[in-house]
C-alpha cells in the first residue's frame, strides 16, 4: 500500500469543493437540527466510506443501476424527510409543547445512512472519487474523499446546531422541510433532465 500525500489532497479538495454545495451537505443540515448531530454524522460518514468504497473498488458499478430509479428513491426520502420535518413544524398554537427530538442512536443513525447512501448513488462526488482512483491510486483517494466528504458533512451538522441555537426550532424545521422538498423535486426533475 503506497500513500501519495498529493494525491491524498487532490482527492480532499476536488471532492470537498464538490459536495459543499450538493444536496447531502444540505439534508445533513436538516438531520442535524432534529436529531443528534454526533449520532448522524456516524451515520452520514458510514455511508460516504461505503461508497468511496464503492467507488474505489469498482468504479463501473453505478452503471448497473438505472439513473433514474436511484433519483426516484431519493426523491422519495427526501419527501419523506419534508413531511416529517414540516409535520412536526407545524402548528403555533403548541408552542408550549416541547418539541421531540430523535435521540436514539440506531434510528438517527440508520436514517442518516439511508439518506446519504441511497441518495449519493451515481453522484459527481462518487464518479470524481472512481476517476481519481484510477489515476492517483486507490488508498490515496480513498482516503482524501472519505475525509473531504466527512469534513462537509461535519461542517453542515456544526451550522446546523448554530442555526438551531439562534432561530427557534419550529422556524428551522419548517425551514428544513421545505429545503428537503426542494431536493426530492430536484432529484426528480434531474430524473426528465439527465
Amino acid at each position: 500500500m503506497h500513500l501519495d500525500p498529493l494525491a491524498i489532497l487532490t482527492a480532499f479538495g476536488l471532492i470537498f469543493l464538490a459536495e459543499l454545495p450538493d444536496k447531502t451537505m444540505f439534508a445533513s443540515l436538516a438531520m442535524g437540527t432534529r436529531m443528534r448531530p454526533l449520532y448522524v454524522w456516524f451515520g452520514t460518514s458510514s455511508a460516504f466510506v461505503v461508497h468511496v468504497a464503492i467507488a474505489v473498488g469498482a468504479g463501473g458499478l453505478i452503471g448497473l443501476l438505472p439513473d433514474w430509479i436511484v433519483k426516484l428513491v431519493s426523491a422519495a426520502l427526501f419527501a419523506f424527510g419534508a413531511f416529517m420535518l414540516l409535520r412536526s413544524g407545524g402548528g403555533d398554537d403548541d408552542e408550549d409543547e416541547e418539541i421531540k427530538t430523535v435521540t436514539g442512536f440506531w434510528p438517527v443513525y440508520s436514517t442518516a445512512f439511508m439518506a446519504v447512501f441511497i441518495s449519493e448513488w451515481g453522484d459527481l462526488t462518487q464518479i470524481t472519487t472512481a476517476n481519481l482512483a484510477a489515476s492517483n491510486g486507490a488508498w490515496s483517494t480513498a482516503i482524501g474523499a472519505a475525509a473531504a466528504l466527512m469534513s462537509v458533512s461535519a461542517l453542515a451538522l456544526l451550522a446546523g446546531r448554530f442555526i438551531a441555537k439562534r432561530v427557534p426550532l419550529k422556524t428551522v424545521q419548517r425551514i428544513g422541510g421545505v429545503c428537503m422538498l426542494g431536493l426530492a423535486i430536484w432529484s426528480v426533475v434531474e430524473i426528465f433532465t439527465g
